[in-house]
């Protein structure tokens, strides 16, 4: 459970690193948008993992490996805006977040099992009818 000070933090983070990415993501990732889903942060501040969600990219495994090797210049540039209201800069890592894209695999699930109770239903309702 993170702490409302890792949270205040970590929102503070989330704002600025979309900030970043609204206005220099281009130099990273052309013709993508980059959306900042989630951060946490250690409980001492220095570690930050940064998840992100990807909208016109086919590759999202090599987008996420494009952004970590840009992750010093990012952390660089995050520095300079928040420098006032935090005495470190944290580290940054970037993830792939899977929510969508598990939100999609459990739809799918409960599909099937919907399509499958109705079979029987429906098997029952012609048996009675005859």
């Amino acid at each position: 459970m993170e702490s409302k000070r890792q949270q205040k933090f970590a929102g503070l983070l989330q704002e600025e690193l979309a900030a970043i990415f609204q206005r220099e993501g281009a130099a990273y990732l052309p013709n993508t948008l980059v959306t900042i889903t989630r951060v946490r942060v250690s409980p001492d501040l220095a570690v930050a993992k940064v998840y992100l969600s990807f909208l016109n990219t086919s590759n999202t495994t090599l987008s996420v490996a494009e952004v970590n090797s840009h992750a010093g210049e990012i952390r660089y540039k995050l520095g300079g805006r928040i420098r006032h209201q935090a005495r470190v800069v944290p580290t940054l890592t970037f993830f792939l977040d899977d929510t969508n894209e598990y939100v999609e695999h459990m739809d799918k699930i409960f599909d099937k099992i919907s399509r499958e109770r109705k079979e029987p239903e429906e098997e029952a309702d012609g048996d009675a009818a005859i």
